[in-house]
Parts: C-alpha cells; structure tokens; sequence
C-alpha cells in the first residue's frame, strides 16, 4: 500500500509528520472539512496526461484548475484530466482520486499552483479515503522539488462565473 511506502520514505528523510484518520471523504474540500483543517492547507492532486506523459498538478482545495491557462503556461494544447482507468493502472495502490502529491514515488513530475505555497503546512490524501497526512511545506517542497506555476484560481470566483454563465 501506498500509504506505508509513503511513510517509510517520510520517516528515511527524518520529516515530521501526522498521519489524520478520519471519517470517508472523497473531495479536498470534504477531507479539510472531515479534519477540521483550513481548505487552503488541503492539497488535491490532479493527474494530467499530454502525449503519454503523465505528472501531477497539485493545489489546495481553496482552488480550481484552470485546464486552458495551464495549456497555455506548459505550451501543451492537448493537455487533459487523467481518466478514471488510467489512474487504475498508473495508481494500483491508491484509491482512485487518493494519491498523496508525491510526483516521485511514481515516478512523475509535479506542479504545484502558488496559494499552496503560502502556508506553513500542507495535508493530502495518503492513498485512502479516509486517511491523510499532515506536514511542513517547506519539507515537502524539499522533498518533492516542484514546479510552482500559477494555474489555478479561487474556488469561489470560479463558482461566481458559472453562476452568472461566464464560463
């Protein structure tokens, strides 16, 4: 399982960490709001795939992706979501949509969008649903090594675009 390789390569690196059991949840959103934790501090990561190459985006639940800008900001039109059956078979270990953000225990990049940056801590999926692990931003920064680009927005303002048909 992925959440003890996880841990093992936490503990190898001497980072301090809590590991957060809590009730299931299938969202960021509903994981920050499971564990009492800020959305901001909830990172979701969202695998992408463009012409066979795969790496996660990662951002917190505050957030959206924004597929075209990103697009534009990697110069890759055909960038798209993963299905759900590629993250079967790139994923066998991990519930779908449960992937901690750690680009290289699968051997894949990561980007990370800035507002993620700006806590002291971040929180993610640990494989499961119903678990989660909590640490410091910059030990996961210095393990991760990810690209930090701009490609999301605020939750809330998208939701306001939609709302008034400006998709």
């Amino acid at each position: 399982m992925i959440q003890k390789r996880l841990t093992e390569f936490l503990d190898s690196h001497h980072i301090k960490y809590v590991h957060i059991h809590h009730s299931p949840a299938f969202t960021a959103r509903e994981v920050a709001v499971s564990a009492h934790l800020p959305f901001r501090e909830v990172a979701k990561t969202v695998v992408l795939a463009t012409h066979g190459v795969y790496f996660f985006a990662v951002l917190p639940a505050s957030e959206m992706i924004d597929l075209p800008l990103l697009r534009e900001l990697i110069e890759q039109p055909d960038l798209r979501l993963a299905s759900e059956s590629e993250l079967n078979a790139l994923f066998p270990e991990c519930e779908v949509g449960a992937m901690p953000p750690f680009g290289n225990l699968f051997g894949m990049d990561v980007i990370v969008s800035p507002p993620l940056t700006e806590d002291d801590e971040i929180a993610f999926n640990a494989g499961s649903h119903r678990d989660m692990v909590r640490m410091a931003y910059a030990d996961y920064e210095r393990l991760v090594d990810p690209k930090v680009l701009p490609f999301s927005t605020p939750r809330q303002a998208r939701e306001n675009l939609f709302a008034k048909g400006l998709s």
